[in-house]
């Protein structure tokens, strides 16, 4: 646990230098000075207006520049201060195949979510209230969901964990063709539970003129169309235990098997997963401004992934062969939004999923887990005019 806060407090710490660090810069020739009003203005003194036109030329260049970002694409946050109140919506799945070539895939319901939030620049607070079990406790609902992404700049951070009780349904099963499987679709299996915990960080390579807090945080706007590059690392641990005793007494009880489940009973136990995953990822992103206060964001990252798996290896697993065919796999991000901003005004929708895979010795499962908001929301304060130097 020690381990864990150490970690999320030293990435917290990073983005803050970073926030810090960005707002801290001035790339423009200490004789331009700058004002602050509803559109950024500049003045130039008397010297300036009888520079030869290159060096002309070559400062009209630095006045789009405030802080290391080019503000003809990206417009500052001119506000203090904000409230909002937010839609969440969280879902997950698991898809699991064997060497039989049978295939399961398991969901919760997905929690719905809603809440005020209030944010004084990059510091940003809220909470929740899950509007389909508001009066469950503790003991009752085991489901523990804990998801933050924090944008800047140049670096974004991914933050999750994620602990699902036993309240999975069956949403697609197969197990051969000649068995007749959609009596237990929809039905509830409480004989899976699993934990996801890790984090995401990754680079923004064009940061002066593509802005990720434009779409996914709503502190800038983003003027025109711009993509970038985008380079990350991730670390994440996954558990997952199924009850397959469970999970066999349903299926010979409402499904048409052959034979009795007593005959396979003392064939099947439990199983627990258990994985730590390394990530190297790269992608894309890519802001499209179709109309005036409107953007329409997405971007990818495909992950080279590394896996190491803390159950029994046995000795055939040893060789170079298998630990690339059997740890090495590759894991994936998505996001989308699309948002109206005018500066005073927001609102808008947004969403993020995660997408990891893991095989070993003709077992397979595929995660999905992400979260989809819907948000509107007002700034208020504006941040006062700066001094002439």
């Amino acid at each position: 646990m020690v381990g864990k806060n150490t970690t999320i407090c030293l990435l917290l710490l990073l983005f803050v230098s970073t926030i810090k660090a960005e707002n801290s810069k001035d790339t423009i020739p200490n004789r331009i000075t700058k004002l602050w009003s509803d559109s950024t203005v500049w003045q130039l003194s008397d010297s300036i207006k009888h520079m030869p036109k290159l060096h002309l030329h070559q400062t009209e260049k630095a006045i789009n520049v405030v802080g290391g970002i080019d503000t003809t694409y990206i417009e500052p946050q001119k506000y203090n201060f904000t409230v909002m109140l937010q839609n969440t919506n969280n879902f997950e799945m698991y898809a699991l195949s064997s060497r039989e070539n049978y295939h399961l895939t398991l969901a919760p319901e997905p929690t719905v979510r809603i809440g005020p939030y209030a944010g004084w620049r990059w510091l940003f607070l809220g909470y929740t209230l899950d509007i389909k079990h508001p009066f469950f406790n503790g003991s009752k609902q085991k489901r523990k969901e804990f998801d933050v992404s924090l944008y800047s700049a140049k670096i974004g951070i991914d933050l999750y964990y994620r602990k699902t009780g036993k309240d999975f349904k069956i949403r697609s099963l197969s197990l051969g063709k000649k068995i007749e499987t959609h009596p237990m679709e929809g039905m509830e299996f409480d004989g899976v539970e699993t934990t996801v915990k890790g984090f995401n960080i990754y680079y923004i390579f064009n940061h002066r003129r593509f802005s990720y807090p434009a779409a996914f945080s709503q502190s800038t706007i983003q003027r025109k169309s711009a993509g970038s590059p985008l380079i990350g690392i991730g670390y994440t641990k996954h558990t997952l235990r199924i009850d397959w005793p469970e999970f066999y007494q349903l299926v010979y009880k409402y499904l048409k098997m052959e034979g009795r489940y007593e005959d396979i009973k003392k064939s099947l136990e439990r199983e627990e997963l258990r994985y730590t995953n390394f990530t190297v990822s790269g992608g894309y992103a890519y802001h499209y401004v179709f109309a005036r206060n409107w953007l329409l964001a997405g971007s990818a990252m495909l992950g080279f992934a590394y896996k190491h798996n803390r159950g029994k290896i046995v000795e055939e697993n040893s060789s170079k062969h298998r630990i690339i065919s059997d740890n090495i796999d590759f894991d994936g991000i998505v996001r989308f939004g699309m948002v109206w901003n005018n500066m005073k005004w927001y609102a808008g929708t947004s969403i993020i999923m995660h997408a990891f895979n893991y095989h070993r010795n003709g077992f397979s499962t595929t995660n999905l887990f992400g979260n989809m908001n819907i948000y509107v929301g007002m700034n208020f304060g504006k941040r006062g005019k700066r001094k002439k130097i």
